[in-house]
């Protein structure tokens, strides 16, 4: 019996695609029982497979899967939908099961209007899945009525199972990365939360349970030992037990993981030690959300208790700490006015984020502001039978107009990025030596971000090689950093001021002499020199390096050696 686990594509290209390009760590954790049970199973990230859909019908005609589960959230619904119609087309016996929040909130409303889906997991899934696969591997044996936390059609009719109790000790499921690699992992499920525009209340529920520690470092050793070094904690509040989350990062500092990492909290739930506990463990980036810079927003719309004053104080004890503080706001909502704007740009200014996501509010179902929309209006759950992601909340409301939210998104965006700058050139480490190679990280780090990464097209950044450059200095400040070096001897490059780049790159290589990309950066500012010789000691150190090998054979026919440059070039068309 061949089980695909799929994370379908959404339909809409998003603004910040890497949200949505990423597998809930729940397949996983649904992979993983099944693996501990003996099934033969795959998961599939076909997040953007729709951008070249003939792969669709040609995977399932591979694979000849029996059994496909796809995890749906709101957006993704119709390319499971679509998914679920190509494997339908070539075996109309193979059995198609819908999971995940989206499917949680909608299960009647898919049942009773896509003849393709044959069941369907409300809520946690693990325990529902395995049933339904024990059930259609042996239906003589098993009751589907028994089955706790699924729905499925019955004489035409929709209907559902008594709920599935939640799996009070996460720690009795199988770690998934005995099985799979990944980057994602969760050490909770719930939050205390309770905001209007999240589905997370409804769906885990307000009570927050703990994998230990054990667990959960254990699976971090593991995807380290797979060679993983960068994690993402995706709870919902990753800090909400703190002497947990001590726990953990000393176990990752005993271990001795080589691992970086980003995490989701409040800034209710923060203090200084465990910032201090989460950067020493390798945290280098927490995003909070803020949503709005007026409190009667957060407070009496968004049921956001959070307060000014909490704000400021967790993003400037982040920042004090060398973590990149993430903002996450949203806009666009009831009583949002050019007033409300600015009250979020005068917020923006104080806490001075490093990263900014800006969103529109949508309306999903499973939150409160979607069932306060469906009694207001007395729309159904039929409006989803058209092919939209969302309902955005400004559609509903007659104050509010598509150019006022084009226009209230371009002026928080356009403020933030041209005063980005000033809140780079604005950041106070702590004076502690311990931190120094920690703050060096982060400053060289940030400093990337401008010259190559998120900020590096920015049109409203100015002068972002200058920033870039002030930052790598400052980096080396506090202790040599291979990003550091590397990121200013490639601006002198860039300037042609090529022998302090090769200064620079000298005194980098003595610090870190195996970098590969310090040498080749070395080596390109000496032929730029014309100094073949020198670039050619250097990159023969690499002489196996399929990005170096090209430079070998340029030195070697600049200095007219050209049997030389053949057999590299040949050497070069082997590798290749």
């Amino acid at each position: 019996m061949k089980i695909l686990l799929i994370y379908p594509y959404c339909i809409e290209d998003r603004l910040y695609g890497e949200e949505t390009s990423i597998l809930p760590i729940g397949l996983y954790y649904i992979g993983a029982i099944l693996k501990k049970n003996n099934y033969d199973v795959e998961i599939l990230n076909w997040h953007d497979i729709n951008k070249a859909p003939h792969l669709i019908k040609e995977g399932l005609l591979e694979k000849a899967p029996d059994i496909i589960g796809l995890s749906i959230l709101q957006a993704n619904r119709w390319g499971g939908i679509e998914i679920a119609r190509t494997a339908k087309q070539i075996n109309p016996r193979i059995k198609i099961i819908f999971g995940g929040i989206g499917a949680t909130f909608l299960w009647k409303h898919l049942l009773e209007n896509f003849k393709e889906i044959d069941f369907l997991v409300i809520g946690e899934g693990e325990y529902p899945f395995l049933g339904l696969v024990e059930y259609l591997k042996n239906p003589a044996n098993n009751k589907l009525s028994e089955i706790k936390g699924i729905a499925y059609n019955k004489n035409g009719k929709a209907i559902k199972t008594e709920p599935a109790a939640y799996i009070e000790d996460l720690d009795e499921l199988p770690v998934p990365a005995r099985y799979f690699t990944y980057q994602h992992l969760s050490s909770t499920r719930g939050c205390p939360g309770n905001c209007s525009f999240c589905g997370s209340p409804k769906f885990w529920g307000r009570k927050v349970r703990f994998h230990s520690s054990d667990y959960f470092v254990e699976q971090l050793e593991l995807l380290s030992r797979k060679g993983v070094s960068f994690f993402y904690f995706s709870d919902d509040t990753f800090t909400i037990n703190k002497k947990r989350v001590i726990e953990i990062c000393q176990k990752i500092i005993e271990k001795d993981l080589n691992i970086t990492w980003a995490a989701i909290s409040r800034v209710d739930y923060v203090n200084e030690e465990i910032l201090s506990w989460m950067r020493r463990a390798g945290c280098i980036q927490i995003s909070y959300g803020v949503e709005s810079g007026s409190e009667k927003i957060r407070y009496q719309i968004l049921n956001k208790k959070i307060e000014d004053e909490q704000i400021k104080k967790a993003f400037r004890m982040t920042t004090k700490y060398g973590i990149l503080s993430r903002a996450y706001f949203i806009y666009g909502l009831k009583g949002e006015t050019w007033s409300t704007i600015q009250e979020t740009i005068d917020l923006i200014d104080e806490i001075k984020p490093l990263s900014a996501i800006f969103y529109i509010l949508d309306l999903f179902p499973g939150t409160a502001l979607y069932d306060d929309y469906q009694k207001k209006t007395g729309i159904t759950d039929d409006i989803w039978k058209k092919k939209i992601e969302d309902i955005m909340y400004f559609e509903t409301d007659p104050l509010l107009s598509q150019d006022m939210i084009i226009a209230f998104g371009h002026k928080l965006r356009s403020y933030y990025y041209s005063n980005i700058n000033l809140y780079a050139d604005s950041v106070e480490l702590i004076n502690e030596k311990s931190f120094y190679p920690m703050h060096s990280d982060f400053f060289s780090r940030l400093g990337m971000t401008f010259s190559h990464g998120d900020y590096a097209d920015k049109e409203e950044i100015q002068n972002k090689e200058k920033i870039a450059e002030k930052l790598f200095k400052r980096s080396l400040e506090y202790y040599p950093d291979q990003r550091a070096f590397l990121g200013l001897g490639i601006i002198r490059q860039m300037r042609k001021d090529f022998k302090e780049s090769i200064r620079i790159l000298l005194k980098a290589i003595r610090y870190f002499p195996e970098n590969e990309q310090l040498i080749l950066c070395l080596g390109i500012s000496y032929m730029n020199l014309g100094a073949f010789e020198e670039a050619l000691s250097h990159f023969l150190e690499f002489e196996t390096s399929p990005q170096i090998i090209p430079y070998i054979a340029n030195c070697y026919h600049a200095l007219g050696n050209y049997a030389k440059e053949a057999e590299i070039n040949k050497k070069n068309n082997l590798l290749s």
